[in-house]
């Protein structure tokens, strides 16, 4: 049986990244969906702490926030780096990658329409920051932040997918991201 259990709705969501992150470190797990009915039923989110999803469960463990569970993920497999400054440094990206996911989620939830175009517009100068960061480090020949991959470059990955369904063409500028 798989160690790990991600309980979401049958979406990509918050738990994209953590399902990418597992994938790419080789590891398995259970996913339990959620229909809205059931949710709406109110048993289930009655269970969780803060009344919301996603809920990861690591043996005993059980995590109800996506960052939460990142860091979890993070310094379970080593995605965290090499020092406590370094450290800093990826958690200063994954909390700015989740600044733009909350700006991308309400433009998706509450104004898709008449918001579109000037989020588009915006997301440039939302991305140049992470160029940047690429740039500085080893001239954008490694990862975000230090030698090896950590969990915040995995959710920087989750978000420009994204970004890249709702505006194709958003990394033109932007050969590290795009690479």
């Amino acid at each position: 049986m798989p160690p790990y259990t991600i309980v979401y709705f049958p979406v990509r969501g918050c738990c994209e990244v953590m399902r990418i992150l597992l994938a790419d470190q080789g590891q398995s797990w259970k996913e339990e969906v959620v229909t809205m009915d059931t949710w709406m039923q109110g048993i289930l989110k009655s269970t969780c702490l803060y009344g919301q999803l996603p809920k990861f469960e690591d043996g005993d463990l059980t995590l109800y926030q996506s960052n939460a569970i990142l860091q979890h993920l993070g310094h379970s497999f080593g995605l965290y780096e090499k020092d406590q400054r370094e450290d800093a440094l990826v958690d200063l990206v994954n909390d700015r990658v989740e600044d733009l996911r909350i700006k991308y989620v309400t433009l998706i939830y509450t104004k898709y329409e008449d918001g579109k175009d000037e989020y588009v517009s915006a997301l440039p100068g939302h991305l140049k920051h992470f160029e940047t960061l690429l740039s500085q480090n080893q001239g954008g020949k490694a990862f975000i932040v230090g030698n090896q991959i950590s969990f915040a470059d995995y959710n920087l990955l989750e978000l420009v997918l994204i970004h890249q369904v709702l505006a194709p063409g958003c990394l033109d500028g932007f050969p590290l991201l795009s690479a």
